[in-house]
């Protein structure tokens, strides 16, 4: 099976960030932990300041990192991970912020590495980074590791940056891609996704409804919703026609 087949069918949960609930979110035991306990994982991808596709959520290392403990980076604030070079992203601890235990940095390859020998599924949040990198060179770094691991049919990417989307169908036409959205529908929707290429739209909980889903379905676009931790509520949208849901707890 790959990510496409995986999406004609409903009920699929995604491990948001891994099992963040249970293990620091976006690290290596976050997803080993996720493995029979959901449909795909989900992860967020950055670069370092030197071009290193690596995994992290925040645009800042404060909340999940301890680099504000660490005396050479005490004049770095706001400590964007963009200025971090990849050997100094690398010194940091990832783990110990959650459960006081050390973590190290996951890499986009070695998650890569990890889905290949699991053959498991990971949706791919690609963060916008147009401040800092052009949208080819992100899509350039991220895509080629994917080629390089050759799972192509493992992954999915999405972004809140749609700029992106249609960049990844160039170089891997046969990737599926999702846009993101939050709060508000873009005008035109169907037609908008169209002009993306995109297979599938994600969207807040707050966003999701009925009539919505029905139509982005039958459009042929696949739809999830985000992020949901209330079991009665994500019944809800699988019966309103929702192919997957994010959580963050996994049962």
């Amino acid at each position: 099976m790959n990510f496409a087949e995986l999406f004609n069918r409903t009920g699929l949960i995604g491990a948001h960030r891994g099992a963040r609930s249970i293990a620091p979110e976006n690290t290596l035991r976050a997803l080993k932990v996720s493995v029979g306990h959901c449909d795909f994982m989900e992860v967020d991808v950055q670069l370092s300041s030197d071009g290193v596709a690596i995994i992290m959520h925040d645009d800042t290392l404060e909340r999940t990192t301890n680099v504000n403990e660490i005396e050479e980076y005490k004049n770095r604030e706001p400590y964007n991970v963009s200025d971090f070079s990849f050997k100094e992203l690398s010194s940091l601890d990832y783990g110990s912020w959650f459960d006081g235990k050390f973590e190290p940095l996951l890499t986009l390859s070695e998650a890569l590495q990890f889905i290949k020998e699991n053959r498991v599924f990971l949706n791919i949040e690609i963060k916008d980074m147009h401040k800092s990198f052009s949208d080819e060179q992100v899509v350039l770094l991220v895509l080629k590791e994917v080629e390089e691991w050759n799972v192509e049919e493992l992954v999915m990417f999405s972004s809140f940056r749609h700029e992106y989307l249609p960049l990844c169908k160039e170089r891997l036409p046969d990737v599926i891609t999702a846009a993101l959205v939050e709060d508000t529908h873009p005008n035109n929707l169907m037609e908008y996704l169209k002009s993306l290429h995109v297979d599938g739209y994600h969207m807040n909980d707050e966003l999701a409804d009925k009539e919505s889903v029905q139509k982005l379905r039958l459009a042929g676009f696949f739809v999830n919703v985000y992020t949901v931790n209330d079991p009665f509520r994500a019944q809800e949208l699988f019966e309103m026609g929702v192919n997957g849901i994010f959580s963050d707890f996994l049962e």
